[in-house]
Protein backbone atom coordinates (compact mmCIF):
# COMPACT_ATOMS: atom_id res chain seq x y z
CA UNK A 1 0.00 0.00 0.00
CA UNK A 2 0.83 3.52 -0.92
CA UNK A 3 1.96 5.76 1.94
CA UNK A 4 1.13 9.10 1.43
CA UNK A 5 4.09 11.71 1.06
CA UNK A 6 5.11 13.80 4.18
CA UNK A 7 7.23 16.54 5.49
CA UNK A 8 9.80 15.47 7.35
CA UNK A 9 12.53 17.98 9.47
CA UNK A 10 15.91 16.87 10.12
CA UNK A 11 18.15 18.82 12.24
CA UNK A 12 22.27 19.02 12.24
CA UNK A 13 21.20 17.61 8.92
CA UNK A 14 24.15 19.07 7.77
CA UNK A 15 26.84 16.08 7.97
CA UNK A 16 27.21 12.65 10.02
CA UNK A 17 24.08 11.14 11.32
CA UNK A 18 21.68 13.77 10.35
CA UNK A 19 22.73 13.86 6.90
CA UNK A 20 22.16 10.05 6.88
CA UNK A 21 19.11 10.60 8.05
CA UNK A 22 18.08 13.13 5.11
CA UNK A 23 19.03 11.07 2.42
CA UNK A 24 17.19 7.95 4.17
CA UNK A 25 14.06 9.74 4.61
CA UNK A 26 14.03 11.28 0.90
CA UNK A 27 14.37 7.54 -0.48
CA UNK A 28 11.56 6.66 1.50
CA UNK A 29 9.60 9.26 -0.31
CA UNK A 30 9.48 11.78 1.88
CA UNK A 31 9.94 15.79 1.74
CA UNK A 32 12.85 16.68 4.05
CA UNK A 33 13.81 20.23 5.01
CA UNK A 34 17.53 19.70 6.43
CA UNK A 35 18.01 22.62 8.79
CA UNK A 36 21.67 23.45 10.47
CA UNK A 37 23.66 26.14 11.78
CA UNK A 38 25.93 25.44 8.98
CA UNK A 39 24.42 26.69 5.61
CA UNK A 40 26.47 25.38 3.39
CA UNK A 41 26.62 21.90 4.72
CA UNK A 42 22.92 21.74 4.49
CA UNK A 43 22.45 23.01 0.59
CA UNK A 44 25.17 20.41 -0.34
CA UNK A 45 22.71 17.30 1.16
CA UNK A 46 19.85 19.06 -0.26
CA UNK A 47 21.73 19.22 -3.78
CA UNK A 48 22.24 15.56 -3.17
CA UNK A 49 19.11 14.88 -2.61
CA UNK A 50 17.87 16.50 -5.47
CA UNK A 51 20.17 15.12 -7.74
CA UNK A 52 18.67 11.53 -6.92
CA UNK A 53 15.51 12.86 -7.67
CA UNK A 54 14.42 13.73 -4.21
CA UNK A 55 12.08 16.79 -2.79
CA UNK A 56 14.11 18.88 -0.18
CA UNK A 57 15.06 22.07 1.42
CA UNK A 58 18.05 23.65 3.42
CA UNK A 59 17.46 26.62 5.92
CA UNK A 60 20.15 27.97 7.91
CA UNK A 61 19.26 27.95 12.02
CA UNK A 62 20.21 27.95 15.64
CA UNK A 63 17.68 25.90 17.07
CA UNK A 64 18.90 27.14 20.42
CA UNK A 65 16.91 30.13 18.75
CA UNK A 66 13.29 30.61 18.86
CA UNK A 67 12.80 33.51 16.38
CA UNK A 68 15.44 31.84 14.26
CA UNK A 69 13.20 28.19 14.45
CA UNK A 70 9.77 30.22 13.92
CA UNK A 71 11.60 31.67 10.72
CA UNK A 72 13.06 28.60 9.27
CA UNK A 73 9.40 26.73 9.95
CA UNK A 74 8.06 29.61 7.59
CA UNK A 75 10.58 28.37 5.18
CA UNK A 76 9.97 24.86 5.61
CA UNK A 77 6.01 24.99 5.47
CA UNK A 78 6.26 27.20 2.48
CA UNK A 79 8.25 25.25 0.77
CA UNK A 80 7.10 21.63 1.30
CA UNK A 81 3.69 22.02 3.84
CA UNK A 82 3.33 20.76 7.32
CA UNK A 83 5.72 18.81 9.06
CA UNK A 84 4.59 15.74 11.02
CA UNK A 85 8.05 13.78 10.80
CA UNK A 86 10.71 15.57 13.30
CA UNK A 87 14.53 14.10 13.74
CA UNK A 88 15.68 16.04 16.86
CA UNK A 89 19.43 15.32 15.43
CA UNK A 90 21.28 18.58 15.99
CA UNK A 91 23.51 18.53 18.98
CA UNK A 92 27.01 19.98 20.22
CA UNK A 93 29.34 18.56 22.56
CA UNK A 94 32.50 19.38 24.43
CA UNK A 95 34.73 17.00 26.98
CA UNK A 96 35.10 18.90 30.23
CA UNK A 97 36.47 17.68 34.21
CA UNK A 98 33.38 18.38 35.64
CA UNK A 99 35.51 21.02 38.34
CA UNK A 100 36.22 23.31 35.21
CA UNK A 101 32.77 23.14 33.47
CA UNK A 102 31.61 26.77 33.27
CA UNK A 103 28.43 28.39 33.22
CA UNK A 104 28.69 29.51 29.60
CA UNK A 105 29.67 25.90 28.86
CA UNK A 106 26.95 24.49 30.37
CA UNK A 107 24.51 27.00 28.93
CA UNK A 108 25.52 26.63 25.96
CA UNK A 109 25.31 22.41 25.75
CA UNK A 110 21.67 22.89 27.85
CA UNK A 111 20.51 25.16 25.14
CA UNK A 112 21.35 23.28 22.34
CA UNK A 113 20.87 19.88 22.89
CA UNK A 114 17.74 19.72 25.40
CA UNK A 115 15.92 23.16 25.12
CA UNK A 116 16.36 23.25 21.33
CA UNK A 117 14.73 19.96 21.39
CA UNK A 118 12.02 21.22 23.22
CA UNK A 119 11.62 24.43 20.99
CA UNK A 120 11.15 22.86 17.98
CA UNK A 121 8.96 20.28 19.09
CA UNK A 122 6.67 22.41 20.57
CA UNK A 123 6.81 24.57 17.34
CA UNK A 124 6.12 21.17 15.23
CA UNK A 125 3.16 20.14 17.29
CA UNK A 126 0.57 22.09 15.69
CA UNK A 127 1.16 20.46 12.30
CA UNK A 128 1.26 17.21 13.69
CA UNK A 129 -1.89 17.96 16.18
CA UNK A 130 -3.56 19.56 12.92
CA UNK A 131 -2.89 15.89 10.81
CA UNK A 132 -3.59 13.40 13.35
CA UNK A 133 -0.75 12.45 12.81
CA UNK A 134 2.78 12.22 14.09
CA UNK A 135 6.37 10.98 14.46
CA UNK A 136 9.18 13.03 16.97
CA UNK A 137 12.30 10.95 17.06
CA UNK A 138 14.75 12.61 19.24
CA UNK A 139 18.63 11.61 19.44
CA UNK A 140 20.01 10.71 22.56
CA UNK A 141 23.57 9.04 23.28
CA UNK A 142 24.38 5.98 25.40
CA UNK A 143 26.63 8.08 27.30
CA UNK A 144 23.17 9.42 29.17
CA UNK A 145 22.58 5.51 30.17
CA UNK A 146 25.99 4.35 31.27
CA UNK A 147 27.91 7.98 31.89
CA UNK A 148 30.93 9.36 30.42
CA UNK A 149 33.94 10.76 31.78
CA UNK A 150 34.38 14.29 31.56
CA UNK A 151 30.91 14.87 29.63
CA UNK A 152 28.79 15.74 32.70
CA UNK A 153 27.18 18.55 31.12
CA UNK A 154 26.51 16.41 27.63
CA UNK A 155 25.13 13.70 29.37
CA UNK A 156 23.06 15.59 31.30
CA UNK A 157 21.32 17.17 28.38
CA UNK A 158 20.64 14.48 26.56
CA UNK A 159 19.68 11.96 29.61
CA UNK A 160 17.30 15.38 29.62
CA UNK A 161 16.14 14.44 26.10
CA UNK A 162 15.35 11.00 27.08
CA UNK A 163 13.07 11.73 30.12
CA UNK A 164 11.57 14.39 27.80
CA UNK A 165 10.87 11.60 25.07
CA UNK A 166 8.93 9.27 27.47
CA UNK A 167 6.96 12.48 28.93
CA UNK A 168 5.76 13.92 25.34
CA UNK A 169 5.19 9.87 24.16
CA UNK A 170 2.54 9.87 27.86
CA UNK A 171 1.10 13.42 26.81
CA UNK A 172 0.76 13.54 22.93
CA UNK A 173 -0.10 9.50 22.23
CA UNK A 174 -3.69 9.85 22.07
CA UNK A 175 -3.64 12.57 19.49
CA UNK A 176 -2.05 9.74 16.99
CA UNK A 177 1.99 11.49 17.61
CA UNK A 178 4.49 9.33 18.67
CA UNK A 179 8.04 10.37 20.45
CA UNK A 180 10.53 7.92 20.65
CA UNK A 181 14.49 8.13 21.01
CA UNK A 182 17.59 6.62 19.21
CA UNK A 183 20.41 6.56 21.56
CA UNK A 184 23.91 6.12 19.86
CA UNK A 185 27.02 4.55 20.68
CA UNK A 186 30.36 5.27 19.06
CA UNK A 187 29.32 6.10 15.47
CA UNK A 188 31.82 7.16 12.67
CA UNK A 189 30.72 11.03 12.49
CA UNK A 190 32.69 13.84 11.79
CA UNK A 191 32.14 14.99 15.37
CA UNK A 192 33.36 11.40 16.55
CA UNK A 193 36.42 11.23 14.64
CA UNK A 194 37.11 15.03 15.99
CA UNK A 195 36.99 13.33 19.56
CA UNK A 196 39.15 10.92 18.37
CA UNK A 197 42.00 12.87 16.92
CA UNK A 198 42.01 15.28 19.56
CA UNK A 199 42.99 12.43 21.56
CA UNK A 200 39.61 13.07 23.87
CA UNK A 201 38.93 9.55 25.20
CA UNK A 202 40.92 7.45 28.05
CA UNK A 203 41.85 4.01 25.41
CA UNK A 204 42.14 4.42 21.40
CA UNK A 205 38.89 4.28 19.91
CA UNK A 206 40.09 1.03 18.28
CA UNK A 207 40.34 -0.47 21.75
CA UNK A 208 37.41 1.22 23.19
CA UNK A 209 35.08 -1.05 20.81
CA UNK A 210 37.09 -3.85 20.76
CA UNK A 211 34.87 -4.78 23.95
CA UNK A 212 31.61 -4.22 22.08
CA UNK A 213 29.68 -7.35 20.88
CA UNK A 214 29.84 -5.93 18.08
CA UNK A 215 33.48 -4.21 17.99
CA UNK A 216 33.54 -1.56 15.58
CA UNK A 217 32.42 1.89 15.48
CA UNK A 218 28.82 2.10 13.75
CA UNK A 219 28.19 4.00 10.85
CA UNK A 220 25.27 6.49 10.39
CA UNK A 221 23.43 5.02 8.22
CA UNK A 222 22.65 2.01 10.89
CA UNK A 223 21.54 4.97 12.98
CA UNK A 224 19.76 6.57 9.90
CA UNK A 225 17.61 2.68 9.54
CA UNK A 226 16.55 3.02 13.34
CA UNK A 227 15.10 6.54 12.50
CA UNK A 228 13.07 6.20 9.64
CA UNK A 229 11.60 2.63 11.03
CA UNK A 230 10.13 4.67 13.98
CA UNK A 231 9.54 7.41 11.95
CA UNK A 232 7.14 5.31 10.03
CA UNK A 233 3.62 4.31 9.75
CA UNK A 234 4.83 0.62 10.78
CA UNK A 235 5.64 2.04 14.11
CA UNK A 236 2.64 3.04 14.95
CA UNK A 237 2.52 1.22 18.09
CA UNK A 238 5.62 2.34 19.49
CA UNK A 239 6.34 5.06 21.73
CA UNK A 240 8.06 6.49 24.45
CA UNK A 241 11.00 4.07 23.67
CA UNK A 242 15.11 4.38 23.84
CA UNK A 243 16.43 2.81 21.29
CA UNK A 244 20.07 1.47 21.42
CA UNK A 245 21.78 1.68 18.23
CA UNK A 246 25.40 0.49 19.77
CA UNK A 247 26.86 -2.33 18.94
CA UNK A 248 25.63 -3.96 22.02
CA UNK A 249 27.60 -1.26 24.54
CA UNK A 250 24.73 -0.23 26.75
CA UNK A 251 23.57 -3.45 27.55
Amino acid sequence: MNQPVRTALVTGGASGMGEATAHRLAREGNRVAVVDIDGDGARRVVAAIEAGGGTAVAVKADISDSAQIASALAIVRKALGPVTILVNNAAVENFCPILEIGEDNWDRIMAVNLKGVFLLTQAVLPDMLTAGWGRVVNISAYGAQIGATEMAHYTASKGGVIAMTRSLAVELGAQGITVNSVSPGFIDTPMARRAIEGSKFEVPAEQLVAGYPIPRLGRPEEIAAAVCFLASADAGYITGQVLGVNGGAAM
